[in-house]
């Protein structure tokens, strides 16, 4: 049995629940609460299986994988059906640089760790926060648009989700969450919306998680 170490927040564990919904995949989900109990994630029973103390964490057939795309491209290794990353090397390479210029350039700089850390050793106010967040978060979601391939077609990449998708509509997500203004990306919006209309990505988000409440 697969067990997903998760928050109902975490951007990067909402990508890896789309996943599993996408392949089909039977999981535990094991609730790694980011604020309650000074962070259940700095509990040393937790960084022992994550030393890093993040989330998400997948646990499968006595392995411990870390860090949401390792484990989005595991997943996509050990069940095939549908491809999250289709197509010859090239259109690959384009999927997965749209994807991670999500998760290792907006994402990181823009999650709980650094905006807490912005509120409080560096004395930032709320509007200060604010103004990051916005500024780095529109920033590379235009540069993103930009990513994309020339013409139409109902998910980043082609007619079916992919990596790509996988990391976009969690960012979109914490974009609205922020009031983000998205006037500049009018195709990832209507990419995000086709996306969240399908049950894999409706049932990963974070209202439908069992800790939201």
């Amino acid at each position: 049995m697969l067990k997903l170490y998760s928050y109902f927040r975490s951007s990067a564990a909402y990508r890896c629940r789309i996943a599993l919904n996408l392949k089909g995949l039977a999981y535990q989900t094991v609730q790694v609460h980011l604020l309650r109990d000074g962070g259940q994630h700095n509990a040393p029973a937790y960084r022992a299986l994550n030393p890093q103390g993040l989330v998400p964490t997948l646990e499968h057939a006595g392995r411990i994988i870390t860090q949401s795309l390792a484990i989005i491209e595991y997943l996509d290794e050990i069940q095939r059906e549908p491809q999250l990353l289709p197509g010859d090397a090239a259109s690959r390479a384009d999927i997965r640089a749209f994807a991670l210029a999500i998760a290792c350039d907006i994402h990181p700089i823009n999650n709980l760790r650094v905006l807490n850390y912005l509120k409080g050793p560096l004395r930032q106010d709320h509007a200060a926060v604010d103004r990051w967040y916005h500024h780095w978060v529109e920033m590379g979601l235009a540069a993103s648009e930009r990513m994309l391939p020339q013409g139409q077609s109902r998910f980043c990449f082609g007619d079916q989700p992919s990596l790509a998708d996988v990391c976009l509509v969690p960012q979109i997500y914490n974009a609205r969450r922020f009031n983000c203004d998205l006037a500049q990306m009018p195709r990832l919006v209507a990419i995000d919306a086709t996306a969240r209309d399908l049950p894999a990505f409706a049932d990963a988000a974070p209202e439908a998680q069992p800790d939201a409440a």
